[in-house]
């Protein structure tokens, strides 16, 4: 294979499929307001997860059938998490915290579709999610405990002598909470779907001899698929432990 052949196959860089794309173009006061690639995909999600719980549990059979099934495991997944890491007080906020985990996984898992966007590989998505889930959380603790709730950050029983160093370590922290939630989540989807695309890459270019790539390629979209999952959890969960904190103050 020439050069230029390899530089044909290698032309499109594996993170240019994270390019958000305007598909209605709109500008409203100077913003970009464009109805984007982004959120179509947003859109589709909402879609599915709708059709997913209301097409599952039509009718409601007594016994379940494979799409109610899955609907009633989701149910009670969530709900579990919710009761383990919140507790009974909890209950209120499960209808947030279940479409946060669908809307998460679907997301996803849309995303491993060929030739469709994951717009949880965004950073702006993730982050945007994330700073609704830190201040919506602060917000309920400054309710629920008023000025009380500045001692999460200063727990009762500490020695005042820790005080100096305890109180910037735990804002610090707090502080820090949706930039990590997000970036967990952007990073952990844009970097396997970069390795997708190169692997895919390679497998192109070697022509014949690209059964290995392509068995790798296979192998790591399976992967792929259980991260996409594992990622929703383990956003919820966060999610889940930041609601206690807010309500327990632990």
């Amino acid at each position: 294979m020439d050069v230029v052949t390899v530089r044909e196959v290698f032309v499109a860089s594996p993170v240019e499929q994270f390019t958000i794309k305007p598909l209605v173009p709109l500008e409203v006061g100077g913003l970009d307001l464009s109805y984007s690639n982004s959120s179509l995909w947003m859109t589709i999600t909402v879609i599915a997860v709708t059709a997913f719980l209301t097409l599952s549990m039509r009718g409601g059979r007594l016994v379940p059938g494979r799409w109610q099934s899955m609907a009633e495991l989701s149910y009670e997944f969530v709900a579990n998490m919710v009761r383990e890491n919140v507790g009974s007080e909890g209950r209120k906020y499960f209808p947030f915290v279940f479409t946060l985990f669908l809307f998460v996984l679907f997301g996803n898992l849309l995303g491993m579709i060929p030739y469709s966007y994951t717009f949880t590989s965004q950073i702006i998505v993730t982050f945007a999610m994330a700073a609704v889930i830190f201040v919506g959380v602060t917000i309920l603790g400054l309710a629920l405990h008023g000025f009380h709730f500045f001692t999460l950050f200063f727990p009762s029983g500490t020695p005042i002598a820790l005080a100096p160093i305890l109180i910037p370590i735990e804002i610090i922290s707090y502080f820090v909470r949706p930039v990590s939630l997000s970036v967990r989540l952007f990073a952990n989807m844009m970097a396997g779907h970069t390795m997708m695309k190169v692997f895919a890459g390679f497998a192109l270019a070697m022509g014949v001899l690209g059964v290995a790539p392509i068995i790798l390629l296979v192998a790591l979209t399976g992967f792929e698929i259980m991260v996409a999952v594992l990622q929703a959890y383990v956003f919820t969960l966060l999610t889940c432990m930041y609601l206690n904190d807010a309500i327990h103050l632990h």
